[in-house]
């Protein structure tokens, strides 16, 4: 069977996040949502997005195909029901859609389909805040997928470990003079993960391959790290999708990072507010700060985008895609895609100067920024033009 991850209405909701990858590709527990479909599946999948993104994850269509609503994680429940998909039939929660049976071409009408409920508890992300909410549930799910039937690789005695059995080293993973409690959610530490010494993780928590927590990291769960991505200071439940780096002192809280982000030493992210009331973030939809229902909220980072020491971001702060933020003083609670300067005012960051920084970023983990790349990036600073003081 031929799976195709669509990304279904909630798309404009997960911005700035989905300005450069499908709702598929992003991370949440330990896989991306796509990786974890095609773990289940035990095949590859391809997607159906939006057109500046399509050259570079093409939909591949075939005879018969099922389409797969990537907001979903999926469960057991869940792709037991995907696999025994018929012809004429679609699974739905509630009024959503879940995933469908198409042939090729065919111009599906829900209302003509055999309706199954889907069965399960439902596991989605709708708002960008559900990345880290929802990171909990998304780890213990993906360590029982990734772990069942292995065996951990051993754990140093020079660590302090509580509950050893929740805790799984991948080949090439090191860790020495740390202390590791797993018994409030599961710890995984990737191939070529280092945690280094004196760092003290309480789970769940998730270092994914190549990832490094430096000297001294205090790391709240739920908590993911991304590939290749470095941390330090203090962290609590947050996900790094990866190749970011906050490596020094300061406080992430309840907050997501995008790719190729990196935080200057001794920024700090307020997750609360002073008079204790519900955080409202920046929704591309209504162009306005909406209700999230939460109290502790942080920081959305869009990919390609840093600031420099001592950056202090308020509760609910958004930043697009390759903004550079700077100075004394709390930047707006909504800095622009391709924004560049601080509390005092920004200017447009013009992408010549952006993609240099890009490419120069990127080599150094010898990955080229590819022209697909540039497309990308030329097109999230058309589309988000009318946010930016040019």
């Amino acid at each position: 069977m031929n799976y195709i991850l669509f990304d279904g209405a909630v798309r404009t909701q997960l911005l700035p996040f989905t300005f450069t990858r499908p709702v598929a590709d992003i991370r949440i527990g330990i896989l991306t949502i796509r990786e974890k479909w095609e773990k289940f599946l035990s095949t590859t999948t391809s997607t159906i997005t939006e057109d500046h993104l399509s050259n570079k994850w093409p939909m591949v269509e075939m005879d018969e195909n099922v389409m797969i609503n990537a907001s979903f994680l999926p469960t057991p429940e869940l792709v037991e029901q995907v696999h025994n998909l018929q012809p004429g039939e679609a699974i739905f929660h509630e009024e959503d859609v879940v995933a469908f049976f198409a042939l090729e071409d065919q111009d599906v009408e829900f209302d003509k389909c055999t309706t199954i409920e889907m069965e399960g508890r439902s596991l989605r992300v709708e708002h960008t805040w559900d990345i880290f909410k929802n990171n909990g549930e998304a780890i213990a799910l993906d360590f029982e997928l990734l772990t069942q039937d292995r065996k951990s690789q051993p754990i140093s005695n020079t660590n302090q470990v509580i509950v050893p059995e929740n805790v799984f080293l991948e080949e090439g993973a090191k860790v020495e003079c740390a202390i590791l409690n797993a018994s409030e959610g599961p710890i995984y530490i990737g191939a070529e993960a280092e945690v280094m010494e004196g760092s003290i993780v309480r789970g769940p928590f998730a270092l994914c391959d190549h990832a490094t927590l430096k000297l001294g990291s205090k790391i709240y769960g739920p908590t993911t790290v991304g590939p290749h991505s470095k941390v330090g200071g203090e962290v609590n439940n947050s996900v790094i999708f990866g190749y970011s780096n906050k490596g020094h002192d300061g406080f992430l809280g309840n907050s997501v990072l995008g790719e190729w982000c990196n935080l200057g030493a001794d920024t700090n992210t307020s997750n609360l507010k002073n008079n204790y009331a519900e955080v409202r973030l920046w929704d591309y939809a209504s162009e306005r700060f909406a209700p999230t229902g939460l109290q502790f909220c942080g920081l959305m980072m869009g990919d390609h985008s840093k600031c420099g020491i001592n950056t202090m971001f308020n509760t609910g702060t958004v930043v697009g895609v390759s903004a550079n933020i700077f100075g004394a003083g709390f930047p707006r609670n909504f800095i622009p895609s391709f924004s560049w300067g601080g509390s005092g005012g920004t200017v447009t960051y013009k992408t010549a100067k952006a993609f240099e920084v890009a490419e120069k970023v990127m080599a150094r983990r010898d990955i080229e920024f590819s022209e697909e790349d540039k497309a990308i990036l030329e097109h999230v600073f058309e589309e988000t033009k009318q946010w930016r003081r040019e």
